[in-house]
């Protein structure tokens, strides 16, 4: 394999590492968000809904910069590529929220008013009934906002992180061939896309399958 081959593989690694990070704490921070903005407490509803708000609202790109600069600030001083994987997870958060909050009106209300009648704890409530439900409707929705992840996951060569965007810039300044190196690079992001698109029709086969028995 030669260098040209190995730094973007190596990029298109940084890449995955990236977001997979970035979604797998997104679902996380989703659900809390999802959780908050049915709580009882108006506060913890307007300050879900703010956050959701303002991620939406404003670019991926100044998300990844005030992250970047904001972190120090605090006192944490984490590398670019953490820094770039907080702002990916705090981005994907708010829209996969988003997605969650769209499953929860499409469950029957009925199933809840029933736990409900059977003194049911509301934690096992939504960890038995609802969440699995969501985590089922969810998932055409999720793999577009995973595969957006992923590209957008080039932005982080602004702060440094040499993912496969960066591996491109680096690769060209030396060899100046742009046209057959951003052909690798646009391969290489589609191919990550489509083997996530893949994976998840055989998720809904199986989902399909499994409903069938």
């Amino acid at each position: 394999m030669s260098a040209e081959a190995q730094a973007l593989m190596h990029g298109a690694l940084f890449t995955l590492e990236a977001s997979v990070v970035g979604a797998v704490f997104g679902i996380m921070i989703a659900v809390m968000i999802a959780l908050l903005r049915q709580a009882a407490l108006a506060p913890a509803r307007w300050i879900a809904a703010a956050y959701v708000s303002f991620i939406r609202g404003t670019p991926l790109f100044v998300q990844i910069l005030v992250v970047y600069f904001l972190l120090p600030g605090v006192g944490l001083d984490l590398s670019p590529l953490q820094s770039g994987m907080v702002a990916l997870s705090l981005n994907s958060g708010a829209y996969i929220s988003e997605m969650i909050r769209g499953a929860l009106t499409a469950i029957p209300p009925g199933q809840v008013e029933a736990a409900q009648a059977l003194a049911i704890p509301r934690r096992w409530i939504w960890l038995r009934i609802i969440l699995p439900q969501v985590a089922v409707l969810i998932v055409p929705p999720l793999t577009v906002e995973l595969a957006a992840l992923i590209k957008g996951s080039a932005l982080l060569s602004v702060v440094g992180v040499v993912e496969l965007t960066r591996s491109a810039q680096q690769i060209i300044a030396v060899t100046f061939e742009p046209l057959g190196t951003w052909a690798k690079v646009a391969f290489l992001y589609f191919l990550m896309c489509f083997a996530l698109g893949q994976l998840t029709r055989q998720l809904q086969r199986l989902k399909t399958t499994g409903l069938a028995v």
